[in-house]
C-alpha cells in the first residue's frame, strides 16, 4: 500500500521550519504532496508561481536524499479536500508550541469529521526551528532585518529581490 502525505501551508515564504517538517515527513510516507494554499483575499509576499518554483527547488535535495517523490500543487479550498484529491491518507502538520497544538488539534478533528479516512499527524518542530514563523519572517524582512538564519538561501535571494522590486 502506497501512503501519500499532504503538507498544506502558504509557504510564503518557505522557511527552514518548513524544510525541517518536510524532511521528517519524507521518512513517514511514500509520496509527499506540498499543498500551496492560495487565498485570493490575502496579499502575499511572494506570488504563487514563485512559491511553487521555490519549493520545488529547495525540496529537490530532500527528494534526492530520501528517494521520496515530492510534488507541489496549489489549492484554494479546504486543505482536507485538497488532501483527498491528492490521494493522501494523512495530513502532516508542524507544531511549534501549545498555541499551535490547540489550533491544529481542533482543525484536525474538524477535518476528521469531514473526511474520516484522512488522519492528521503532528510533527513537533525541532529545537533549531521552533521559533520560526513565516509571518514573523515576512515582517522582519519588510523592516530590513536579517532573515538568513530562518530561510534557505534560495528563499532569501527571492525575498530580497521581491522587496527591492517593490521599493
Amino acid at each position: 500500500m502506497t501512503r501519500t502525505g499532504f503538507y498544506p501551508g502558504s509557504f510564503d515564504p518557505v522557511t527552514n521550519g518548513h524544510l525541517d517538517i518536510i524532511t521528517r515527513a519524507a521518512n513517514l510516507v511514500d509520496n509527499l504532496v506540498l499543498g500551496v494554499g492560495v487565498h485570493h483575499g490575502k496579499s502575499s509576499l511572494l506570488p504563487e508561481s514563485q512559491r511553487i518554483d521555490l519549493l520545488k527547488n529547495v525540496c529537490s535535495p530532500i527528494s534526492a536524499a530520501t528517494g521520496m517523490n515530492i510534488q507541489v500543487q496549489t489549492f484554494d479550498d479546504l486543505a482536507v479536500s485538497a488532501a483527498q484529491r491528492a490521494g493522501a491518507c494523512v495530513i502532516i502538520r508542524g507544531l511549534r508550541d501549545a498555541t499551535d497544538f490547540d489550533y491544529e488539534m481542533q482543525m484536525g478533528q474538524m477535518n476528521a469529521a469531514m473526511k474520516p479516512n484522512i488522519e492528521t499527524v503532528f510533527l513537533g518542530a525541532s529545537p533549531a526551528t521552533r521559533m520560526i514563523a513565516s509571518s514573523l519572517v515576512k515582517q522582519i524582512a519588510k523592516m530590513g532585518g536579517d532573515i538568513s538564519t530562518f530561510v534557505p538561501p534560495e528563499a532569501l535571494q527571492m525575498i530580497t529581490s521581491t522587496l527591492n522590486t517593490k521599493s
